[in-house]
């Protein structure tokens, strides 16, 4: 039996067996077939999935491990990016589950649906907020640096991060709730949101996607273009000798967030007011299928940026480029006597040059 015809059975089954008025509708129903768009994401997704997974435990674990071995954990911006490098890795966790899912069918059963699709959540949006709190941290530390100075304390960290996680998890509810472990003859056994009216789960749809586009990407990145912004004009007004580089590094740092990020928040919006639109002829099948593709290579590169982030953000620091460098020193002995002369050089110009120094160390705090 194709899928074109098992839908259509079963949709005549649920007219003439439910008593719901909300699957009763007065208007065409128009059927599209995804099966062309579902294998794509069945070849597509996994590769994406253990990718990301594995960039995001090498990566994040090696911010893990100079964290603990040289800094620390007490500074604001180390509690941060301690919190940041946590949520990759509980989103990075959730990875190989959908992976193996998208490979054939949900084999880890109905608690684990919740736990999973929780889990992923929370490290998604949490990474997306702590990425946020350092920039605007970094901003407090160079444009309001005195006030900052009385402000930025650990409790001051602990507080935000706090936070940060409560709402997290306040976001990720829906997926709590609405996730449970169904099954047809044609896909297997799947973790989606079910168990509720069609009009319910459209509502919560609506409420997700305008949530993602609003509160996790639009105002994050006001955020992040503003403190960037307002760093690089006062960066503007000191005399850092590495000035060009420093303002190199912000653009970069913008560009980046903005072309991982919009793509697929723009699919998520589009997403959104398709759903919206009750005129069932406004929109073709082939428009669908191209919106589907478009969120599933959109979401990944999205999703790879979680998994890279601590490391782009920390390693264009020179403070963990040289923990890097004595990390790697300790392992490769011929190379230690580079390293060595390359931090007495560095060592050297920060003498001379103090309130230089200081200066670029407050906007390279990682």
């Amino acid at each position: 039996m194709s899928y074109d015809l098992w839908y259509l059975f079963e949709a005549y089954n649920n007219s003439m067996n439910t008593t719901d008025p909300t699957y009763v509708v007065s208007h065409t129903v128009k059927l599209c077939s995804k099966s062309k768009v579902n294998i794509f994401g069945a070849k597509l997704i996994p590769i994406f999935y253990f990718t990301t997974f594995i960039l995001g435990c090498l990566g994040n674990g090696l911010v893990l491990a100079i964290l603990f071995k040289y800094e620390k954990l007490q500074n604001v911006t180390n509690i941060f990016l301690l919190n940041l490098v946590l949520s990759n890795l509980i989103f990075a966790s959730s990875l190989p589950f959908w992976g193996t899912y998208h490979l054939s069918e949900w084999i880890f059963g109905g608690f684990m649906c919740k736990v999973v699709s929780s889990a992923y959540l929370i490290g998604y949006n949490s990474s997306i907020l702590f990425l946020t709190l350092m920039t605007f941290d970094r901003y407090l530390a160079v444009v309001h640096a005195v006030a900052a100075a009385q402000s930025r304390k650990k409790l001051y960290a602990i507080v935000a991060s706090v936070f940060v996680w409560l709402f997290s998890i306040a976001a990720s509810m829906k997926e709590i709730i609405l996730r449970n472990v169904t099954g047809n003859p044609l896909d297997g056994l799947l973790c989606e949101e079910t168990g509720y009216s069609q009009d319910t789960m459209k509502h919560w749809r609506l409420v997700s996607l305008y949530l993602q586009f609003s509160l996790f990407f639009l105002i994050p990145l006001f955020m992040v273009m503003f403190c960037y912004i307002s760093i690089t004009v006062r960066i503007l007004h000191t005399r850092m000798k590495e000035k060009c580089r420093t303002i190199k590094l912000i653009f970069i740092i913008i560009f980046t967030f903005f072309a991982f990020w919009t793509p697929y928040n723009i699919v998520c919006l589009l997403q959104a007011i398709r759903l919206s639109n009750t005129d069932s002829d406004a929109t073709t099948c082939e428009d669908g299928d191209n919106l589907d593709y478009s969120f599933y290579v959109t979401r990944n590169i999205a999703y790879l940026y979680c998994g890279i982030s601590p490391v782009f953000y920390t390693f264009v620091g020179k403070k963990f480029q040289s923990h890097f460098k004595r990390l790697i020193g300790k392992h490769l002995p011929c190379v230690k006597r580079r390293l060595s002369l390359s931090s007495q050089s560095t060592k050297s110009t920060s003498q001379r040059h103090p309130h230089t120094t200081n200066q670029a160390t407050a906007f390279s705090l990682v």
